[in-house]
């Protein structure tokens, strides 16, 4: 995933594992249950435009954050694919953030 940086206003590359949720691509930011927030997350909530690659595939998103019951739900559905998410969420106080991905919007 490529943001923009929220200082910087510079391109910034991240690579993160992504699920398949509905019509959407769902992010988490973890950073294995660290006190705080990868810096990929601020760059999407001061600029929620993003470019993918995905295999051979790259193509515009826009990222929204997930909150409250839709968060919940959207984090539960990743735990339940890959636990290691859930075990992080148990280290830190702070609630992961976590976004969906819709494609061109």
């Amino acid at each position: 995933m490529t943001t923009t940086g929220a200082q910087s206003g510079l391109p910034r590359l991240t690579a993160l594992a992504y699920f398949p949720i509905d019509d959407a691509l769902v992010i988490i930011g973890s950073r294995g249950g660290a006190p705080n927030d990868p810096a990929w997350v601020h760059n999407l909530r001061a600029n929620p435009r993003v470019r993918l690659e995905i295999g051979t595939e790259s193509f515009e998103a826009t990222a929204r954050e997930a909150l409250g019951e839709e968060r919940d739900s959207l984090f539960d559905q990743v735990v339940s694919r890959s636990p290691n998410f859930g075990v992080y969420q148990t280290k830190t106080t702070r609630v992961i953030p976590v976004f969906a991905l819709q494609r061109g919007k």
